[in-house]
C-alpha cells in the first residue's frame, strides 16, 4: 500500500504517469501509517505506435533512510534498511490479436544506486547496487478449438549476489510486486537471485468457468546468495549460524530449489461474484533438502488448499 501523488501526461504518441509515494507499514492491532522515511518514486510511460506491439519504459526509484527499519515497533514485515536504488527497464508485450493465434512479452530492467545491509556481519559501508533481470514469456492460443485453450510458456531471472564480501550488491531489489500471480501461488519465491521457468495451460470450457495448470521449475541464480521469501527476506541464517534454519549462502549445495504444480479453476457466480479454488504442491529440490538436512530438519513437500469469493460493487 502506498500514500501516492501522481500526474499523468498523454499526447497522440505516448502517456506517461508520474508519481512518488510513501510506503505504507501495516501493523497488527493498528491503523495503518506511512514510513516517512521510505519513498517509492517514478515514470511509467506507454506507445502503441509501434505496429502490432505496446512498448512502455520506466524509471522507479526507492529511497529509505536511516530511520525507515524502525519507524514502526511491529510490523507484520521487516521494514527497509538505508538504500538508494533506481530501476530502468522496458517492457515489449504483443498487442491484442495482432499476431494471430500467438502472444509474446519481453522485459528486462537494470539496476543501480547503494544498497546497505542491515544483517548481522555484513559490510557496513553502503554497497553498490549492480542488479538487472529478464523475462521472456510466449503462448499460442486454439482459438477454434473447445474451450479455446491457451499453451504458455515463460523465463524469468533475477540476478543474486555472486560475491557477498565486495563492495557490490548484485541482488535485484524486487520493490513491490504481485509474486502470487507470476512465481507460484504457494508463494515461496521472488524475482530474486532465481531462474524460473514456467509452463501453462489455460482453457475456457463454459464462459462462466476458467481452469488453469501451470508447472514451475526454480533454481537459484548464484550459489553464493541466498534463497529470498515472497517478501523479499533472504531466508534465515548459514548452517553454522546458531539457532539458523540452514537456509542462507550454501554454495556447496546443489542450485535446484525445487518445483510447483498449481491447479486454479474460477467460476463467475453472477456478474458482481466470482468464485475461486486453488490447489498446489511444492516438490523440493537439492537445495532445499540439504539445507534443511544440514540442521537435522529434514525437508517435505508442501500442499497448499485455498477457496476465495470475489465480490465486486
Amino acid at each position: 500500500m502506498f500514500d501516492a501523488a501522481k500526474v499523468r501526461y498523454q499526447n497522440e504518441w505516448f502517456g506517461a504517469d508520474l508519481f512518488t509515494s510513501r510506503v505504507v507499514i501495516p501493523e497488527d492491532g493498528q491503523f495503518n501509517v506511512d514510513n516517512d522515511y521510505d519513498y517509492f518514486s517514478g515514470i511509467y510511460a506507454t506507445t502503441a505506435k509501434i505496429p502490432k506491439t505496446t512498448l512502455e519504459l520506466y524509471f522507479l526509484a526507492r529511497n529509505s533512510q536511516k530511520g525507515a527499519v524502525a519507524a514502526e515497533p511491529s510490523p507484520q514485515f521487516p521494514q527497509p534498511s538505508p538504500r538508494d536504488i533506481y530501476t530502468v527497464g522496458g517492457r515489449l508485450k504483443s498487442a491484442p490479436g495482432q499476431l494471430g493465434n500467438w502472444d509474446y512479452t519481453l522485459e528486462g530492467a537494470y539496476q543501480f544506486g547503494n544498497f546497505l545491509d542491515a544483517r548481522v556481519g555484513a559490510p557496513k559501508a553502503r554497497l553498490t547496487q549492480d542488479a538487472f533481470m529478464f523475462i521472456a514469456q510466449g503462448g499460442y492460443t486454439f482459438a477454434d478449438f473447445w474451450g479455446t485453450p491457451r499453451l504458455g510458456l515463460e523465463y524469468d531471472f533475477a540476478s543474486g549476489d555472486s560475491n557477498p564480501k565486495d563492495n557490490k550488491h548484485e541482488t535485484f531489489e524486487n520493490l513491490f510486486p504481485t509474486n502470487h500471480k507470476f512465481y507460484g501461488y504457494m508463494d515461496f519465491v521472488s524475482l530474486q537471485n532465481i531462474h524460473d521457468v514456467r509452463a501453462i495451460f489455460q482453457i475456457k470450457p463454459h464462459p462462466r468457468l476458467s481452469l488453469a495448470v501451470e508447472g514451475h521449475g526454480f533454481w537459484l541464480a548464484d550459489a553464493s546468495d541466498n534463497f529470498y521469501s515472497v517478501s523479499g527476506v533472504a531466508r534465515g541464517g548459514t548452517a553454522s549460524t546458531p539457532g539458523g534454519t540452514g537456509y542462507g549462502i550454501n554454495p556447496k549445495y546443489g542450485r535446484f530449489v525445487g518445483s510447483e504444480l498449481d491447479i486454479i479453476t474460477g467460476f463467475a457466480v453472477t456478474r458482481f461474484a466470482q468464485l475461486e479454488l486453488g490447489l498446489g504442491h511444492f516438490f523440493t529440490g537439492d537445495y532445499i533438502s540439504q539445507s534443511l538436512a544440514s540442521k537435522n530438519f529434514g525437508s517435505k513437500d508442501a500442499n497448499y488448499l485455498y477457496v476465495q469469493t470475489m465480490i465486486n460493487f
